[in-house]
């Protein structure tokens, strides 16, 4: 059954899951007595689940022997633009006072991972089921990009793959490697199976100790749905205004840290010869910036607080301190969750509002093949080596390097992709800010939103500024730019190139 069902496109079986997800949120509803809402999603579910058997009926005459690589990609190319149309169709019916953009684009952050407070404003506007529609949407676009990166990014060399790979972004290997992998719905079906049951038990996990710590239990599941999709959505405005106090801040701080590396669950993202997620480069370069950003904000006023009274700002001084590393972590994650002790760390180091430093971090992103945006801290790594090799030969310009032979790799090639990447996203980030400064937006404004757009880090919308920018008030054109800069940084720029190269049309 498994094996005639993956002779489907990969967006077909994508919008099957959806639809039955759907069930979700009406049986909530229904368990409220709010019909309305129940009976949104469930005509909605039945709806979705009768077109695609009607698709899949018109299609279970062709004969298809696999599905290749580049229809993979195409599919989850259209999973981030045309399956939220469907998504945003029980949210717009059940919300009854806005508009199915608003709705679109709500969607579309959800599963991108971005989670833009478009209704965060008004916190009472949405019932409970549409909050847990939102947290399971952003679930499920988690899961799609934990499975898709080993099974559609990784075997084309793309989603940071490219940086240690030995063939170029959108192209594999060697002909044998070709050959090997060449069964691309058999590897979809065997890395869904490997990857959902720990995606599953992770967050079940942190549901279970949330709620120990004292959040009733839909917030604590839309909270755990959130942290391990990294999408930042909640249902009460933010983990600082839950019931778990520090109990629930610091569980999900030891969860974001899977965000980090994926080798903090795989195996299959290898990046250093050495095994051991203590000795992966990204994982230790994440370790890095989550000590020593909240140090540096931390030190930064410590003589002046510490003089004036010793044992009152002591307690202070820890509240900041775990804060700072709380909120670094988080947004380093591109999940923008702030902790509920953000604030004292704010007023300790004496910044009104460090949103620069936030901006940094989102940039910077988690690790390869993880629910996290951003440029990656692989890349940012092989950046760094590249550098430092460069500095070693303005001093000895005859020196040879003396790393190991794949950091040698990722020091020359991985670093020059990298690189390319990097200016790609530059260059995509000045051409969204400028357009939605085209379209109206204040500097500040424009540059906080593409950010916020393609890092998939939507809260910084909220907290970078000095005062919350009102999505639902921008105009059409500016949330349809928004919309596309968010699938473009969940997908990455050549991913998007990757799907032009004529070499993957030909086979």
């Amino acid at each position: 059954m498994s094996g005639r069902l993956l002779t489907f496109p990969l967006i077909l079986i994508l919008t099957g899951i959806s639809a039955l997800a759907m069930l979700l949120p009406a049986i909530d509803a229904l368990t409220r007595n709010d019909h309305s809402v129940a009976r949104a999603f469930f005509y909605s579910a039945m709806l979705g689940v009768a077109f695609v058997l009607i698709i899949g009926l018109a299609m279970s005459a062709r004969v298809r022997s696999d599905n290749s690589d580049l229809a993979n990609l195409l599919s989850l190319l259209l999973a981030y633009t045309l399956l939220p149309l469907f998504l945003a169709v029980p949210f717009y019916e059940a919300l009854e006072t806005t508009s199915f953009l608003n709705a679109y684009v709500e969607m579309v952050s959800a599963i991108t991972t971005t989670g833009l407070p478009l209704f965060d404003h008004n916190p009472g506007r949405l019932v409970d089921s549409l909050h847990l529609w939102r947290g399971l949407v952003g679930w499920m676009g988690g899961l799609l990009i934990w499975v898709s990166a080993s099974a559609v990014l990784a075997p084309l060399n793309l989603g940071g793959f490219e940086v240690t790979a030995s063939a170029e972004p959108g192209q594999s290997g060697t002909q044998m490697d070709r050959f090997e992998r060449a069964n691309s719905a058999k590897r979809l079906q065997q890395i869904t199976f490997q990857l959902a049951p720990i995606y599953i038990a992770l967050t079940g996990a942190l549901w279970f100790l949330l709620m120990l710590n004292g959040d009733r239990s839909l917030v604590a599941l839309i909270h755990s749905m959130s942290i391990m999709a990294t999408s930042g959505i909640s249902s009460v405005g933010g983990v600082q205004n839950g019931a778990s106090g520090f109990g629930g801040e610091a569980v999900m701080f030891l969860f974001l840290l899977f965000a980090l590396s994926r080798l903090t669950f795989s195996t299959d993202t290898i990046t250093s010869a050495r095994t051991g997620f203590h000795l992966d480069p990204e994982f230790r370069l994440g370790t890095i910036l989550v000590v020593s950003v909240p140090l540096l904000l931390f030190l930064r006023h410590w003589l002046a607080a510490y003089d004036v009274d010793e044992v009152e700002n002591l307690g202070q001084a820890l509240r900041a301190l775990w804060g700072g590393a709380f909120t670094v972590l988080s947004f380093l994650s591109t999940t923008g969750f702030e902790s509920a002790d953000w604030l004292a760390a704010r007023n300790w180091s004496g910044l009104g509002t460090p949103g620069l430093i936030l901006l940094g971090l989102s940039l910077i992103g988690g690790g390869v093949a993880t629910t996290a945006g951003g440029v990656k801290l692989l890349r940012v790594y092989a950046l760094y080596l590249n550098g430092r090799r460069e500095m070693e030969r303005l001093v000895h310009p005859h020196s040879v390097g003396r790393a190991s032979a794949g950091n040698r790799r990722i020091r020359r090639k991985g670093a020059f992709i990298a690189w390319i990447f990097f200016m790609l996203f530059a260059l995509s980030l000045a051409l969204i800010t400028v357009t939605l400064a085209a379209l109206g937006q204040d500097f500040e404004s424009a540059i906080i939103l593409s950010i916020a757009s393609l890092s998939t880090t939507g809260p910084l919308a909220s907290v970078a500024g000095e005062a919350p920018i009102a999505l639902l008030e921008l105009p059409a054109t500016a949330k349809m730019v928004l919309s596309g800069a968010m699938v473009l940084g969940r997908m990455e720029t050549l991913a998007i190139i990757a799907l032009l190269n004529p070499m993957i049309w030909r086979d």
